[in-house]
């Protein structure tokens, strides 16, 4: 640490404004001011001498030059502290102090070479040699003082040096050229007058070499005062956290032990006859494994802890220790070394906590997991259950009511086959939601993204919505940016539910005017936000329900669930689908002005390696396509094995049944079908077993459809890691049917074929 980086207090700190450079001068000029009468003491008795000597009138004028130079010097040095108050620079006290100086030393050098002088010479009758004498002699005076300043005050000491200097040297040179040449008397005044310089050089050097070594040494106290303090300071510091500590060990709800180099307890607190039963003198001496071991620990954590004590080595494990009374409890014990300077264990602390409940807590935990999770799989079993229940024998309504509709009814009954249809379908989407957050609650929500036409993808589904506007009379609008790419990468039936569910949702709570979806895009990091609104002319929603709308099971007013229906999910859908595309949405409303939902989802751009997506297949105009097809149908339903008969009855195609899976097989080897309906719940063998068994056998294999009322991901996956080709779930429609058979009719036939 640098003297310019010490502490503002402490001997350090006195030690640099001592020896600071304004300090010096300060010094310099106090001592100038304290020997002022002393000096004119000295001054006025030399001019005494030189009267008695020569002239007294001579004398008087030698004084008053040295008294006045003095007086002008001392005056200026007297300014300095008050000047150094007021905030004035350094540099202008120096110069101030050096002309100072110069006007002192002009003063002592005329009062030195006063005798010397000619107008004088012609009055005073005395040897020239004295008068040289006498100015050099004096003048010596001048040059010891700069010699012993010179520390302090370089600037002043060097100026008063340069009059010792010049002035012998103009006198020598005056009586050089007077006398006509060098004579003895001369070279004597020379000589005596290089040794008095040399002495005046030895004697700066003296000074300054005295000054650094007094320096050096009051660096040196400083420093090791200083030192001392910040020793005593840390010592005092250590002491009181010494005694802190020992209160907090003392006083701590965890029990402390402390134990020597063996593993002995030295000391431990009141918590460890708390937590052990223990008492001090019962610990006293004894080794903690044999007081406390309980049997139950595992072996590597007691090595553990004897390493701990052999290598001096820091240790955190969780034992199971036995209390006094027998009673067993899991302790988390830290054990921290404390070594000499040569690493070797002084002392050993250990800090133990009593975790217990802890640990009962964390099994408590693990039991409440293991039973969320039976819970969770029992909620996949029911929900997988009843959506096969409910849509198998939804299934056979729907498609007989297809079928009834289809069969020529009067005007009368067209109706009623309408009404079933639609009831079906409200029925069936009723399912779909629940089957669909229940999959987004269990965290399910899958994506399959796919090169798509955004365009296209919002024209179609409003096109699909806009029955149901026109029906109310509505006004249902698109309105599609031009800088929306003609291309994106993501999960577009995602997409289109969640566009049909907040555009339903509009239209069912408008009753007049309009409802407006606006689209557009902007780029952002390394995809494309797609955003769009939908905004109606509808209901609207008070202010205090907008937070609760996105929550599942939840409407605006309860009033409004009895005038429009509905099972307040498909918010709560939408919400979870668009926060799984990195998206979000959001609503603004005012009660009976209409509703704003504003919807931004995070996609990519389109992969080039990737095929581009392709349209749904368009219903087949005519079953050229399938004549001859064989088709197995393997069903244990009998309504849903009469509804596909009466689906294909007017098609040329060869159908076969099966009620089970394993009938199924037998079927396949006898009828050779080119396409199998496969059903997956099937009794006694079940169609993904009945898909592996028709996989295995070396034969000409067919295309398997998995016909199920299962709607799950996991089941077509399920289905497809089987072995199966496509997956249908219940319940179907005869186009739906037809449309896929014509899409896999051509390689089945070719399968057939070759």
């Amino acid at each position: 640490m640098t003297l310019a980086e010490g502490p503002a207090t402490g001997p350090l700190a006195s030690y640099e404004r001592k020896y600071s450079s304004q300090e010096l001068m300060m010094r310099y000029a106090r001592g100038r001011c304290k020997t002022f009468w002393p000096r004119q003491a000295f001054v006025l008795g030399a001019c005494l001498l030189l009267g008695l000597a020569t002239d007294m009138q001579l004398a008087a004028l030698a004084f008053l030059a040295a008294m006045a130079g003095d007086i002008i010097d001392s005056l200026c040095l007297r300014q300095l502290p008050a000047m150094a108050a007021r905030g004035v620079p350094e540099q202008r006290m120096r110069l101030l102090s050096s002309f100072s100086a110069a006007i002192y030393g002009a003063g002592i050098s005329m009062c030195a070479t006063l005798p010397y002088w000619p107008v004088m010479k012609a009055e005073v009758h005395t040897a020239h040699h004295l008068d040289l004498l006498f100015s050099i002699a004096f003048m010596s005076g001048i040059a010891m003082n700069a010699a012993i300043t010179l520390p302090f005050h370089r600037a002043a000491s060097l100026i008063w040096m340069a009059f010792f200097c010049t002035v012998p040297a103009i006198m020598l040179w005056h009586d050089l050229a007077d006398g006509g040449g060098v004579t003895t008397e001369w070279q004597l005044h020379a000589v005596g007058f290089l040794i008095l310089f040399g002495y005046m050089i030895w004697l700066a050097g003296y000074g300054r070499r005295s000054f650094e070594n007094t320096r050096q040494y009051n660096l040196a106290t400083a420093t090791q005062q200083q030192e001392l303090g910040a020793a005593n300071t840390r010592l005092q510091e250590q002491r009181k956290e010494a005694r802190r500590l020992a209160l907090v060990a003392e006083n701590a709800n965890d029990s402390v032990m402390l134990m020597d180099r063996e593993g002995r307890i030295t000391w431990v607190n009141d918590s460890f006859t708390r937590i052990t039963g223990y008492s001090f003198g019962e610990a006293l001496g004894r080794l903690p494994g044999d007081l406390l071991n309980s049997g139950e620990t595992d072996p590597e954590t007691i090595r553990k802890l004897q390493d701990s004590v052999r290598y001096a080595r820091p240790v955190r494990v969780e034992i199971r220790n036995r209390r006094k009374d027998g009673q067993l409890v899991w302790i988390e014990t830290s054990q921290v070394p404390m070594v000499d300077s040569e690493g070797r264990l002084e002392t050993l602390i250990a800090v133990e906590r009593d975790i217990s409940a802890a640990k009962e807590h964390a099994q408590q935990l693990v039991q409440a997991r293991i039973a969320a999770e039976e819970g969770a799989r029992a909620k996949a079993d029911f929900l997988a259950t009843m959506s096969h229940e409910i849509r198998t024998p939804l299934n056979g309504v729907i498609g007989m009511a297809q079928l009834l509709r289809d069969s020529g009814l009067t005007q009368e009954q067209e109706p009623y086959a309408d009404t079933i249809l639609s009831s079906a379908d409200m029925l069936l989407a009723l399912i779909n939601d629940v089957l669909d957050f229940s999959k987004m609650d269990a965290e399910e929500c899958t994506l399959s993204p796919v090169n798509f036409d955004p365009r296209a993808c919002f024209e179609t589904t409003i096109r699909l919505l806009q029955p149901q506007a026109e029906a109310k009379g509505l006004k249902l609008s698109l309105e599609i940016s031009s800088s929306l790419p003609g291309l994106l990468r993501g999960d577009d039936r995602r997409i289109r539910q969640i566009l049909m569910n907040l555009a339903g949702n509009a239209i069912k709570f408008t009753d007049q005017g309009s409802v407006a979806v606006a689209v557009d895009s902007e780029p952002a990091g390394d995809g494309i936000d797609l955003t769009f609104t939908v905004t109606d002319t509808g209901i609207g929603i008070a202010e205090d329900k907008l937070d609760g709308v996105f929550e599942r099971f939840s409407q605006a007013d309860a009033a409004i669930s009895r005038r429009f229906g509905g099972t307040g999910l498909g918010l709560a859908i939408s919400r979870r689908l668009a926060e799984a595309m990195g998206g979000s949405i959001a609503v603004s409303s005012q009660l009976g002005l209409g509703s704003c939902f504003a919807v931004r989802l995070h996609l990519l751009p389109p992969q080039k390696d990737t095929a581009a997506p392709q349209a749904d297949p368009p219903p087949a105009d005519g079953t050229a396509a399938l004549d001859g097809l064989r088709v197995l149908v393997a069903e244990d339903n009998a309504v849903n094995r009469l509804l596909v008969e009466k689906f294909l009855q007017s098609v040329p195609v060869e159908l076969a049944f099966a009620r089970d899976g394993r009938e199924a097989v037998a079927q396949f080897e006898a009828f050779a079908p080119d396409i199998i309906l496969m059903d997956m719940s099937m009794p006694d063998m079940d169609g993904l077993e009945a898909t592996r068994s028709i996989r295995a056998l070396a034969r000409p294999q067919p295309a398997i459809v998995a016909l199920t009322a299962n709607a799950f991901d996991s089941d077509r996956k399920a289905c497809l890691a089987a072995g199966m080709d496509e997956f249908m779930s219940k319940p179907i429609s005869k186009p739906k049917l037809l449309a896929l058979l014509g899409q896999l009719a051509p390689q089945a036939l070719s399968r057939r074929a070759g």
